[in-house]
């Protein structure tokens, strides 16, 4: 008879990954492990993949005595699982006194059972936009190229193209090059937060590296119109969207968005513009508002003050700031998302649920979308001072406490396309 619950996992540091059977797998939620309920484990998705913990033992189960106790034979392994689902348990280790931080990946708990990897996560998104099957490299380089030649002196082209898409493998920018969907519109070189886990710029004495280089200049209404028009004209469910993962914040080059969105308008109706952001200037959100910005995302770790703060670290503005900025783009019938950071052990205790549910109130919020943290857990909580996460629920409870309370809330992982915001949103979106 199978086990209820699969086998744990580790690595022999060399690249090859073996199961324990004298183990079962268990995740972590804050800084404790915990048997995973057996409901909860999926195979893991096409597009996921496994990494090796290094000076990291997994916890796991006895299967004879079901005592909780570690894995000497190797180390840890946790899972990178693909966008459109969120992951219910991080992996469940402990650390060696000398283990390097680890990179700026997620980090989901993973097993073995009939001969599968399985991962506890949901699938929260049906958009089928960023799903591994989707990809054609031939395709994407074909497209590339194409649009490099179609806009041979648009450095933002050559940014997305050749950086983005060739280099980083960034989903939207392949989905740009292939004319569909989400089109990414890097605007900022500049921040005005210094987030822990920022993947586009870290200290020199830092103990992790950045994932990719951010945009090194400052693009032009002209550049950002040239091919931004046409995608929304010609591409199925197209969005623009300013603020992407190689820049620092959209809003620091508000006046640049303001002015493109005036002239794509003048262009094309068809589409939406979006904007992800950490909602810092309220001020050029109502001016973005006034110009035809459609929808806003805004990023955020937490519905609570003192966990947001140690994590963003802003410059001139604080957390009331992104609240009012949902507030704003409601105001002007706008669609407003939060980027939110599900890290289990924190995303589900009571007193952020607490919190969640008094921002979705007071800025009448439209979507989550549930963002798995690509952070060392560790280390995150390490550097927000946060050494007990207090009572918790479990994700997947937590979801569905908030959407019992909050019906017409859309639970995601992208931003909606204007077909979807106006139209059925359980159908009109990216499909097989």
């Amino acid at each position: 008879m199978p086990s209820p619950s699969p086998f744990l996992l580790y690595s022999d540091g060399k690249g090859t990954i073996f199961e324990d059977t004298s183990l079962l797998a268990t995740g972590r939620s804050g800084w404790d492990a915990f048997p995973v309920p057996a409901e909860e484990w999926i195979e893991l998705p096409e597009g996921g993949s496994l990494y090796e913990l290094p000076g990291r033992r997994a916890i796991g189960i006895d299967a004879v005595t079901g005592e909780m106790r570690l894995c000497e034979k190797g180390w840890a392994v946790a899972a990178f699982i693909p966008p459109a689902h969120t992951g219910l348990y991080l992996a469940a280790y402990e650390t060696q006194p000398d283990a390097p931080t680890l990179p700026l990946f997620c980090y989901t708990a993973a097993g073995w059972m009939n001969d599968r990897f399985f991962v506890p996560a949901i699938r929260i998104e049906q958009d089928i936009r960023q799903d591994a099957p989707g990809y054609d490299d031939g395709l994407i380089q074909a497209g590339a190229a194409r649009l490099l030649e179609a806009y041979p002196h648009n450095r933002l082209v050559k940014h997305l193209m050749e950086n983005c898409c060739m280099t980083y493998h960034c989903p939207a920018a392949r989905n740009f090059s292939l004319g569909r969907w989400e089109c990414p519109v890097p605007s900022s070189p500049a921040c005005n937060a210094n987030c822990v886990g920022c993947i586009s710029f870290q200290p020199e004495e830092e103990t992790i590296v950045s994932t990719q280089d951010r945009l090194t200049f400052k693009p032009s209404v002209e550049e950002i119109a040239e091919f931004t028009v046409p995608h929304l004209a010609e591409a199925p469910y197209p969005i623009v969207s300013f603020g992407q993962g190689c820049e620092g914040e959209p809003l620091l080059m508000w006046e640049t968005i303001r002015d493109s969105i005036i002239e794509i308008r003048k262009h094309t109706p068809r589409g939406s513009i979006n904007i992800n952001t950490n909602g810092s200037k309220p001020d050029a959100v109502k001016a973005l508002c006034e110009a035809g910005l459609n929808s806003i995302r805004v990023s955020t770790n937490s519905a609570r003050k003192h966990i947001y703060t140690p994590y963003y670290r802003p410059n001139n503005y604080q957390f009331e700031d992104i609240v009012e900025s949902l507030k704003v783009v409601n105001s002007y019938g706008g669609w407003t998302s939060i980027n939110y950071f599900v890290f289990p052990g924190m995303t589900d205790s009571v007193e952020e649920y607490e919190a969640l549910r008094e921002l979705i109130r007071s800025t009448e919020l439209k979507m989550i979308q549930w963002r798995n943290f690509n952070i060392d857990p560790d280390w995150y909580l390490g550097q927000i001072g946060v050494s007990d996460t207090g009572e918790c629920m479990g994700v997947k409870q937590l979801q569905e406490l908030i959407q019992e309370e909050f019906p017409s809330l859309r639970f995601g992982y992208f931003n909606p396309p204007m077909e979807r915001i106006r139209g059925d949103f359980a159908a009109d979106f990216a499909h097989h």
